[in-house]
């Protein structure tokens, strides 16, 4: 329970498309159902964020990101050295119904928080993992700074989880692995 909200408040308002502002093992995130088209393209409007640029997914498990990425062996063995963690990793994607990503590639997850896996495996499905700012200002781990972006804006987040300040630390790190050699896209 964070100050007073329970999992049912959250998994109920993510069931109806809502937008939440979650603490993360990294930042304050904007969380909703990648698979509910209304719900990322609220989240689209909050952050502010241009509709060609994708946002990257949480999944609970390596067989959940397989439904949704092409993974070989090689990624694999990455991907269960990193994860759960801070990496998030640029795969060929899967056919699979989820939105706000790229047509081709998809950037996948796997968290090492607590209440976002067990968002993420009682939902069953794979939720947005993108910081919760407006586009282009800095991503955060302070509450009041993350509130202060989103004041006054049209569109709001339906559900916020307060857990106070974070503690330091910044984004993932984005690696893609596709072609031979990893490549790091953010530090």
């Amino acid at each position: 329970m964070l100050k007073g909200i329970k999992i049912r408040e959250i998994i109920r308002t993510i069931k109806k498309g809502g937008v939440i502002i979650c603490p993360t093992d990294t930042v304050y995130g904007l969380i909703a159902d990648a698979t509910n088209k209304k719900a990322v393209e609220k989240l689209f409007k909050i952050k502010k964020r241009p509709k060609n640029k994708p946002i990257p997914i949480f999944v609970k498990n390596l067989k959940m990101a397989k439904k949704f990425a092409v993974i070989n062996k090689r990624q694999e063995k990455i991907l269960k050295e990193k994860w759960p963690g801070k990496f998030t990793f640029v795969l060929n994607r899967q056919k699979a119904k989820v939105f706000g990503v790229d047509k081709k590639t998809i950037a996948l997850r796997i968290p090492n928080h607590r209440l976002l896996l067990n968002l993420v495996k009682q939902l069953n499905r794979p939720l947005t993992g993108t910081s919760a700012n407006i586009s282009g200002q800095p991503a955060s781990t302070k509450i009041e700074e993350i509130l202060k972006q989103f004041e006054n804006k049209k569109y709001q987040p339906d559900l916020i989880l307060d857990k106070g300040d974070l503690k330091k630390s910044k984004p993932s790190i984005i690696i893609n692995l596709i072609g031979e050699k990893p490549k790091i896209l953010r530090k």
